[in-house]
């Protein structure tokens, strides 16, 4: 850790419980509800990321001289790969080719959740170094658990930087983000599409509608128990099929409630005096991020009208700076939602190993950023002229 006169003293703790909520939100921000004090200790205290459920919390703490939090990191001990959205099933595989055990591994992450922010958690008036004390405790701590491997995922592009200036193996990937360009309404957002895209919007949305299914957007107060336990029946319907299981139960959308209700944004669609469908949205500062989504009927377009038309037009009326959509799915961008990189970052104690993989790194690098300028050059919605006019 670097050296100087600074009594900073770091330590890991296996719950955020013991944590004051007060002293990590100062370090986590309010920009990003997922880092929040109140996020993550949702997930611990239902139970939904526990060492039972191959999440051991080992969270590291950064304080200063009189025991004040200047910085942490959200940390998990890992005994699988799931629940991530930067797959390394690969690795895990070639290394145990070779007769080592790839987990555990450890985790800078929030749980569940393909959401960009910040890692190195640090209050405003920390000291210069403590980004730098945190990655070398990340570091330290891989080492005293003779982990395989070390990954912090969906950091922020400069702590991607800083990660990678530490030594730590550089990745990218790709999600689709939704940019506010200073829309009045939603129908100045159409005008900036193609006529081929506004049309085709506008059908999807006034097919969504066909059934006379009624589409709610709820939010803070206008939120009750009835809605999330319509909320998780969807969820469960979608991710038993899809997954064979949850990540998220019952009682973690219940904390959610009682801790982020005016972070939460609801929108369910009712067809007569009965929920049909919803997505659950979080708001931060100037974003609103789309989490999870369920239905237990079929009907047509509900889904692009639910998740992103309705999130549309919430982020226009707030006035917030983009919407994002989450993990994966090219159809977005027809809609708006253009290409948008993600990163992590990984360290790897064996150096043959590591070699392995940053010569796939490299390649991989390359291949997401071809794929994402071909994207969105031959996929964008957008007028050419209004593109230009941005660029220019």
């Amino acid at each position: 850790m670097p050296d100087g006169g600074d009594p900073a003293r770091v330590r890991v703790v296996a719950s955020l419980a013991e944590v004051p909520a007060a002293e990590w939100d100062a370090c986590a921000g309010d920009a990003n509800p997922f880092v929040s004090h109140a996020f993550l200790e949702a997930l611990e205290a239902s139970g939904s990321a526990t060492a039972e459920t191959g999440w051991l919390p080992q969270h590291i703490l950064l304080e200063d001289g009189e025991g004040r939090l200047i910085g942490a990191v959200p940390l998990y001990l890992k005994s699988h790969s799931y629940g991530e959205y930067v797959f390394d099933h690969g690795w895990a595989q070639a290394y145990e080719r070779t007769g080592a055990s790839y987990y555990p591994k450890l985790q800078a992450a929030v749980p569940f959740t393909p959401v960009t922010g910040p890692r190195l958690l640090l209050r405003p008036d920390a000291p210069a170094d403590a980004s730098e004390t945190l990655i070398a405790a990340l570091t330290e701590v891989a080492r005293l658990h003779k982990v395989s491997s070390l990954h912090v995922t969906f950091p922020t592009r400069g702590e991607w930087e800083q990660l990678g200036d530490a030594g730590f193996l550089q990745r990218s990937g790709q999600q689709y983000h939704w940019e506010n360009r200073g829309y009045g309404s939603f129908d100045e957002f159409l005008a900036a599409l193609n006529s081929r895209k506004r049309k085709q919007i506008r059908r999807e949305r006034r097919d969504a509608h066909a059934t006379g299914l009624e589409i709610e957007t709820l939010t803070g107060s206008d939120l009750e128990t009835r809605h999330w336990d319509a909320f998780y029946r969807f969820y469960r319907a979608t991710t038993d099929q899809r997954w064979n299981g949850a990540y998220l139960n019952r009682e973690f959308f219940a904390l959610l409630h009682q801790r982020l209700a005016d972070r939460c944004v609801l929108i369910l669609a009712r067809e007569g005096k009965h929920y049909v469908a919803g997505a659950l949205n979080l708001l931060g500062r100037d974003t609103l991020f789309g989490r999870n989504w369920g239905t237990i009927g079929n009907y047509p377009f509900l889904h692009f009208e639910v998740c992103y038309y309705r999130a549309l037009d919430f982020a226009i009326a707030r006035g917030l700076a983009r919407v994002e959509a989450g993990a994966q799915g090219a159809h977005k961008i027809q809609r708006g939602y253009l290409p948008a990189p993600t990163y992590s970052a990984h360290w790897i104690p064996d150096r043959g190993f590591a070699r392995a993989v940053e010569n796939f790194l490299a390649r991989e690098r390359q291949a997401v950023a071809a794929e994402m300028e071909e994207l969105t050059q031959e996929l964008s919605p957008f007028r050419r002229d209004i593109e230009q006019k941005q660029e220019s």
